[in-house]
């Protein structure tokens, strides 16, 4: 079984899975917010998901920060649709500019760096290798 993870935007997901011995995160898509839902639908009729992880928006002291209520959103409606999946949040900070730094160093061709869903698709890639990381332990 597969783990997700999502980091949420109010324009884009990013969305990343494990491969399904859990050994590699892999980014799987960027998605406007509006289709996600049918997305899932469509991806979990194919693939069995143990856990879905979703990145939690925190400030540098550790509280939420403003694009958090928009998570709880996200989270309640996972729940609800999918109740039987357990959600893990998972700090986000900095997941961002970590990813937009693994892209700049990726070799990529400037125009392919510039896709605004790349980043979004590598910092819900960097959200599940931390999940998973945690787990190791």
């Amino acid at each position: 079984m597969r783990i997700m993870a999502f980091d949420y935007g109010t324009k884009r997901i990013g969305m990343a899975v494990t491969d399904p011995m859990q050994l590699i995160a892999t980014s799987l898509t960027t998605i406007h917010p509006e289709e996600i839902w049918k997305y899932l639908a469509d991806y979990l009729q194919k693939e069995e998901v143990e856990t879905f992880v979703v990145g939690k928006p925190l400030q540098m002291d550790g509280t939420a920060s403003q694009s958090a209520q928009h998570i709880v959103g996200f989270i309640r409606k996972l729940k609800k649709t999918y109740p039987t999946i357990p959600i893990v949040e998972i700090d986000e900070r900095f997941t961002s500019k970590m990813a937009s730094s693994v892209i700049a160093q990726s070799g990529m061709k400037k125009h392919k760096r510039q896709e605004k869903g790349l980043v979004d698709a590598v910092s819900a890639t960097i959200i599940l290798q931390t999940y998973m990381d945690s787990k190791a332990f």
